[in-house]
């Protein structure tokens, strides 16, 4: 059987200090996920962390790799269970930036740079990141934090979220001093608190880690390795250490919790090293050696570099060779299902429509619920079966209601296949979830009028109800204003 192999901006401690609404505001039917327990997310922090979202989408360039994007919902559901969060249903957003970042928003929202990959050179390396965003989480630091600036009554909340939100539109440095110097008084009033909040979140993310079989020793590698890498660029830190300092007393206290903790091997799994060359693929867009190398430098086992390899010939163009090479790798590790997904997505942007529909439906057999293969598959029936396409797409945008592409594709099948109505609505919510609300209520309206026109019944009911849906949205991102 096929093992589950695929399953920037200065945010970290930022946003764990944005405001939240007030009570009842953009209130749209969500309640309180869990228990009020220390670990519960409450209504307000998911419909937050939603919001923020949409608000980001509009500004971060996405890396739109859904295997990549697989695989860190994999690795992010390995830790889930073992970080003291109850309830929560993260939603994970990938960035195309080279910068070395992640982030955690309330509500589950969790952010990842394709640089965090390129820096992080094995498994554990990304999952101790990671592993201490959902320790920022579980400790709800974000509400802590919130409480905590309104005890000492300073205002910089919106100035933060301006000053983010340039730096994700590809502001740079210029956007992060705006946040950064719009917060100096924040930080140094709350220096201490947030020197806690990064050991809590810390303990618990090296706790999940061993837990989940990764080795907590990779967290103190990882803290080391930015200390060199802040040396090595004349004391300019990468855009995680500006929220997230590291200093020899928290590279201390985590060493000993590592001490405490019991020994886990945790090998790096070869899914990551062929991720991880996507990665580096996306950040070296135009010079494919130059991802090779780093790639070859970290000492990356060798199928990783076939794949890479691969890879960089089909993005020249060369289709049967890269296809007979992931084929080899293919037959050669026959339980990855990243390497025939991967070969049916070369297939498919090589041209060969038909050999990516096959391929597809030949992976699907083993792996039904395989989300890059389904979404590959949607896409390539547009070609051939646009009614087909809308059945697949329709049915992946129920499971993944938060995923822009997936309703990007339903609504080119919606209207291939003379669903009209429904191809409004699809594009509504492609609208919505990136941030575009006022465009996507008018476009709710161009669905009514011809639901009606139609006379189905059924589209105007789903209209209504995605109408009030989006009006508690747009309530709710003014808060951002």
């Amino acid at each position: 059987m096929l093992r589950r192999s695929l399953a920037g901006v200065t945010l970290g401690a930022l946003c764990l200090m944005l405001p939240l609404p007030a009570p009842g505001a953009g209130d749209y039917g969500l309640p309180s996920l869990v228990s009020n327990s220390t670990q519960a997310v409450s209504g307000e922090e998911f419909r937050l962390g939603r919001a923020w979202l949409r608000q980001f989408r509009a500004h971060a360039p996405a890396w739109q790799d859904p295997i990549a994007q697989d695989y860190v919902e994999s690795l992010v559901a390995r830790l889930l269970p073992h970080s003291s969060l109850i309830g929560l249903q993260p939603i994970v957003t990938l960035v195309a930036s080279e910068r070395l970042n992640a982030f955690a928003v309330p509500g589950g929202v969790i952010g990842v740079n394709a640089g965090l990959f390129a820096f992080a050179e094995q498994e554990a390396d990304l999952a101790s990141v990671v592993a201490h965003e959902l320790g920022h989480l579980s400790q709800r630091h974000y509400a802590r934090g919130k409480a905590r600036a309104e005890q000492t009554q300073i205002p910089a909340m919106a100035a933060m979220l301006a000053g983010m939100l340039i730096a994700a539109g590809g502001g740079g440095d210029a956007g992060i001093a705006a946040a950064m110097g719009s917060q100096a008084a924040l930080f140094q009033d709350q220096l201490a608190y947030s020197r806690r909040f990064e050991q809590e979140a810390d303990r618990i993310g090296l706790q999940a880690m061993a837990d989940a079989g990764y080795r907590p020793q990779a967290m103190v590698e990882m803290f080391r390795a930015m200390q060199r890498l802040v040396s090595l660029q004349g004391g300019n830190p990468p855009e995680f250490l500006l929220t997230h300092p590291v200093t020899e007393s928290r590279i201390s206290d985590a060493q000993d919790r590592v001490d405490q903790l019991p020994s886990v091997a945790g090998e790096t799994s070869l899914e990551y090293h062929l991720v991880r060359a996507r990665a580096l693929l996306a950040i070296h867009d135009h010079d494919a050696p130059q991802a090779a190398t780093r790639l070859a430098r970290s000492e990356a086992p060798p199928p990783a570099r076939r794949y890479l390899a691969a890879l960089t010939e089909a993005r020249a163009g060369q289709t049967d060779t890269a296809l007979r090479e992931l084929d080899a790798l293919a037959r050669q590790l026959p339980d990855l299902a990243i390497l025939p997904a991967t070969a049916a997505r070369v297939a498919f942007e090589g041209g060969r429509v038909e050999a990516a529909i096959e391929r597809s439906r030949r992976l699907l057999r083993l792996m039904p619920d395989h989300p890059p293969t389904r979404l590959l598959l949607g896409e390539a029936l547009l070609q051939r079966d646009p009614d087909e396409a809308w059945r697949v797409l329709r049915s992946l945008a129920d499971q993944r209601p938060e995923d822009p592409q997936v309703f990007t594709l339903l609504a080119e099948a919606a209207g291939r296949s003379g669903r009209e109505a429904w191809g409004h609505l699809a594009r509504a919510e492609q609208l919505q979830l990136t941030g575009r609300i006022d465009r996507a209520i008018r476009q709710l309206e161009v669905a009514r009028r011809v639901a009606e026109r139609e006379g189905d019944r059924t589209a105007q009911s789903r209209i209504a109800q995605r109408r009030e849906a989006f009006l508690g949205y747009r309530e709710t991102l003014e808060e951002f204003q």
